[in-house]
């Protein structure tokens, strides 16, 4: 019984049917096909199934599929991946610079390594007579060369030498004005806090390569000059800083502006330092501000 009904379903779907296209007016025959059941399932489930092969490929393969809703761009894998690469390599590099303002920052404020206090140089702190120098045969050599030519030479003697030191220097008054607080080791302030103006000029005391322009916390506005001989001018609290990194400026020349920039300040003025060979020195006794 039910082989006959799958015979009966296969001879219906095996029965021919003759599709004609005629002339609505005349009735004349255009065109006729000899079509089964069969024959159109095969054809229309090819067809879908080339439909469903073709937008598959058109969406996984070629650029279009970014116009249909829910597909992103072609290239947004690839982009996200170089700006990973790009943010990882700021962050290392804003790391590193971070690291370099606060280590220079403990320089300009004076805090050592370690437990070690600042302390100001003395001709005591070194005991010359615990250095010994080793000489080698070529340094011989060489002294004894040098010490004969100097028997000859008349014309500059050992106190007529310039000699290298801070005293030596003809410094620039960075700003005029009155003096509230002084250079202390004491109390860790290793400079001169001058009051002046807001907005008044503050010029280099010497000629120097700027080595820090920038902005902290505690003393906003900041500027350093390193000067010859080891000898680094500092310059705190400013309200616009004219100069950066690297250039050049001579004595006298504008770098800076008074201001009250940064926590530790409690008007305009002008915080300045001076180090020498590492080591704060009272600018009161090599400048005169009033």
């Amino acid at each position: 019984m039910l082989k006959q009904k799958r015979n009966k379903l296969y001879q219906k779907l095996k029965d021919k049917f003759r599709l004609v296209l005629m002339n609505d007016e005349t009735f004349e025959e255009k065109l006729s096909f000899r079509l089964s059941r069969l024959n159109v399932f095969v054809v229309v489930g090819t067809i879908v199934i080339f439909l469903i092969i073709g937008t598959t490929f058109i969406i996984a393969f070629t650029p279009l599929r970014e116009y249909i809703p829910g597909y992103s761009d072609v290239n947004s894998r690839k982009r996200v991946v170089e700006l990973l690469v790009r943010v990882d390599s700021l962050e290392s590099a804003l790391k590193q610079n971070f690291q370099y303002l606060k280590n220079i920052n403990n320089v300009m404020d004076g805090n050592v390594s370690g437990s070690e206090k600042l302390v100001k140089p003395t001709e005591k702190s070194v005991n010359y007579d615990t250095i010994t120098l080793l000489k080698s045969k070529e340094d011989s050599v060489l002294r004894n060369e040098i010490e004969s030519e100097s028997v000859y030479n008349i014309g500059i003697t050992n106190e007529e030498k310039p000699q290298n030191s801070i005293k030596n220097f003809y410094f620039f008054t960075p700003l005029k004005g009155f003096v509230s607080n002084n250079y202390s080791i004491k109390d860790q302030h290793y400079g001169i806090d001058i009051v002046a103006a807001p907005n008044e000029i503050i010029k280099s005391t010497l000629d120097g390569v700027v080595i820090l322009s920038a902005w902290t916390l505690e003393t906003g506005y900041i500027i350093a000059i390193q000067h010859q001989s080891n000898l680094i001018s500092v310059y705190k609290h400013n309200s616009v800083l004219l100069k950066k990194e690297g250039m050049y400026v001579k004595a006298g020349e504008a770098i800076a502006y008074v201001g009250n920039s940064g926590e530790l300040t409690t008007g305009p003025h002008l915080h300045f330092e001076l180090w020498y060979n590492g080591n704060a020195v009272d600018p009161k006794e090599y400048i005169s501000f009033n």
